[in-house]
């Protein structure tokens, strides 16, 4: 694992630079100022705050996934030293670029393939992209390891564990509790979340995020990706691992040990600081980081989550226990399923009906098992049948 150094630039790969995790990562150098070397910027098709990042910290290559925006990118990168690259395999390139650190924010499945290419290098990786471990997590984790490197996880969620989690009495751990905002839909009762709109699931109460993350959030989908993670991350059982509403998002997670000691991680909901964590481990980053206030907070709450209005927890418990690549199948029907929610196909209901129900139909043919192959082959022969799947199961949902 290599350890930041005063004084010394650290060479540094942004996957997914123009979402708001990549966004919150540059914001922070910015902030910070500290001493990085940037190798490598890649977005999807944002062309244009792409190559303002690229002019700004003028890496090696800027990538833009969508190859019809490479000619664009080329024309706003000319004259700046600064070459531009398109298309998949070229994401994966600059993720295997020798960074000392790479920020993994590419959202959806398409962010596994350059995470593992990442993985193989020993670089750090800072793991925003829930797919990478929902998808191909023990694969990965043994990859990085193997190779001298590392994943620290940017989720807030957890991030918490990560730093709270005492790797002396791992073994008295009793359980990993992951706190939930609740979403936009915490109070509405089904009869008003089935009429919700796309424009009403994404606008979350606490936080900033894309229009996919933020629907994972209303569903409550992103805790039943959390769970996954956490269990491959912290080795831990799915039937340790619990969620709590928290309304306030101040508390991000807790664990619990044997002896009845409860240890969290508190803080503002701003991503910066988890993305701070992931850069600076095992020192800490200064930074114009706004403190918390509990004073002006007054209270916290907490309540336990209604699996009947939400059920993705259960679906993704299902999931879990099933092993194999039922978490890779159940990741690739949410993305078909919030895809045709937020294009007004299917209602907000919908989306856990047609996961639980591409599940279903997998496990009835038979292909949840893991695929011959290596982690990428095996996640993406699931992740395409189930995609197919999931489309015919939306289909028949239709509005």
């Amino acid at each position: 694992m290599t350890h930041p150094r005063p004084g010394v630039a650290r060479k540094v790969v942004v996957l997914g630079s123009t979402g708001s995790i990549g966004v919150s990562t540059l914001d922070l150098f910015e902030q910070a100022d500290v001493g990085v070397e940037i190798l490598a910027l890649t977005a999807g098709r944002n062309v244009e705050k792409l190559a303002q990042q690229a002019l700004r910290w003028k890496p090696q290559v800027a990538v833009i996934d969508d190859e019809t925006c490479l000619p664009e990118l080329r024309e706003r990168l000319a004259g700046s030293g600064v070459r531009a690259a398109a298309g998949a395999a070229a994401v994966s390139e600059a993720a295997a670029m020798g960074a000392d650190w790479v920020m993994s924010a590419i959202v959806g499945a398409a962010g596994l393939a350059p995470t593992l290419a990442a993985a193989r290098t020993g670089a750090v990786i800072a793991l925003a992209n829930k797919e990478s471990l929902v998808c191909a997590g023990p694969a990965l984790l043994a990859i990085a390891r193997e190779a001298g490197g590392s994943v620290i996880p940017v989720d807030s969620e957890h991030s918490a564990i990560f730093q709270v989690l005492q790797r002396d009495c791992i073994d008295q751990v009793s359980r990993l509790i992951l706190t939930a905002s609740g979403g936009p839909f915490r109070t509405w009762d089904k009869a008003a979340m089935a009429k919700a709109t796309p424009e009403e699931a994404v606008a979350h109460p606490n936080w900033s995020m894309g229009a996919k993350i933020s629907v994972d959030s209303a569903t409550m989908m992103n805790k039943g990706l959390e769970m996954i993670e956490a269990s491959y991350l912290f080795d831990t059982p799915q039937e340790r691992i619990d969620v709590v509403i928290h309304p306030q998002s101040v508390i991000h997670s807790l664990v619990e040990y044997a002896d009845g000691s409860t240890l969290a991680q508190l803080g503002p909901p701003d991503m910066r600081s988890p993305i701070s964590c992931a850069f600076s481990w095992p020192q800490r980053l200064s930074w114009p980081a706004k403190p918390l206030d509990l004073a002006a907070y007054g209270q916290l709450t907490f309540e336990a989550p209604d699996l009947d209005r939400f059920p993705s927890i259960a679906i993704a418990r299902e999931a879990l226990r099933l092993g194999g690549g039922a978490p890779a199948a159940m990741n690739a029907a949410n993305e078909v399923a919030v895809a045709a929610f937020l294009d007004r196909q299917i209602g907000f209901l919908d989306i856990a009906r047609a996961v639980a129900g591409t599940l279903e139909r997998m496990n009835g043919l038979g292909e949840l098992a893991d695929s011959v192959g290596d982690a990428l082959d095996s996640a993406m022969m699931t992740d395409a049948s189930a995609r197919r799947i999931a489309a015919e199961v939306v289909g028949q949902n239709r509005i």
